[in-house]
């Protein structure tokens, strides 16, 4: 895997919306949070942009991001908001290109496609992290700034992460590249150029929100079916918030419980990163981890995700 050099303060970060137009105020306090980094968020008009649920035509976000890559000023890459229509741009942008630029992107929910495309399709580290609307504006209410700067600033592996409700669903230890995202856009991906394929041997974090228990059942039986869950050698899953039945039974917790109950490697539940009710941590794909799950479960970001 390429990685991109490590963001320093002064660094200029492009600031692109791949899917989903986004509330003025949010974006604006999102980028008044990159400046509070210390680096200096880089967009134009073009980011504004609407057409029905969309920022934009394909074409216009796909240049945006090529714009970014091919600018020697710009050091990283980051999204505005999810919501719908990352997929559009991906036969617009070019593996080729994203490898010689090299430049970190930031990512997660509906922008799982264009991390797909980075680690799968390009080789790239790439980062499932805050954007704008909703995680940086928010501060540290919105996204975690230490594992963020960890992530992306420094030259050295993350180390442990053990948030406090992570819990075990099958015990064991196991290790393999990071990779994996909000799980209706990796399902979404199959069949495509752009497919989520990777090689066996990896570790798989699923993110996911407003999901319904049989909807999730549904979801990780087609992940099944298609092989992609044989071919992992751990399970990371996020905090599924709003994925809970509305009568409180059964929970997604429960269900995931019972469908991994037979998974030969390690599971835990409930990493906050990405969909989460509180701050979101930020995860490097395509790193080696390790998830070691027993009394005390936790993720071992063991690679530096940047140069």
């Amino acid at each position: 895997m390429l990685k991109p050099r490590a963001l320093v303060p002064g660094d200029r970060i492009a600031v692109v919306a791949p899917a989903s137009p986004f509330e003025r105020d949010e974006f604006e306090q999102g980028v008044e949070e990159i400046r509070r980094l210390g680096f200096i968020p880089v967009y134009d008009d073009s980011v504004f942009a609407r057409q029905r649920y969309v920022a934009g035509s394909p074409e216009l976000r796909a240049t945006a991001i090529r714009a970014a890559w091919r600018d020697p000023a710009i050091a990283g890459v980051i999204g505005a908001r999810g919501g719908f229509g990352s997929a559009q741009i991906l036969p617009l942008l070019n593996p080729a290109e994203a490898r010689r630029a090299c430049k970190p992107f930031i990512g997660y929910s509906d922008l799982t496609a264009v991390l797909t495309f980075l680690t799968i399709g390009c080789g790239l580290v790439a980062f499932h992290g805050p954007m704008l609307a909703g995680r940086l504006g928010r501060r540290a209410d919105g996204y975690d700034r230490e594992s963020f700067e960890k992530a992306l600033c420094k030259r050295e592996p993350m180390g442990e992460l053990a948030p406090p409700a992570l819990e075990t669903v099958q015990p064991g230890e196991a290790g393999g590249p990071l990779l994996g995202g909000t799980l209706t856009q990796l399902l979404a991906s199959l069949g495509t150029p752009y497919a989520f394929a990777p090689a066996a041997g990896y570790v798989l974090f699923l993110d996911e929100m407003g999901e319904r228990p049989y909807r999730l059942d549904r979801m990780i039986t087609q992940l099944r079916q298609t092989g992609l869950l044989s071919r992992a050698n751990a399970v990371v899953v996020g905090e599924l918030p709003r994925c809970d039945e509305p009568s409180g039974d059964p929970t997604a917790r429960a269900v995931m419980a019972d469908f991994f109950a037979d998974f030969p490697g390690p599971v835990i539940i409930g990493f906050p990163s990405g969909h989460t009710t509180g701050a979101a941590m930020t995860l490097p794909f395509g790193v080696s981890c390790r998830v070691i799950a027993g009394t005390r479960p936790r993720l071992v970001i063991e690679e530096a995700a940047v140069e």
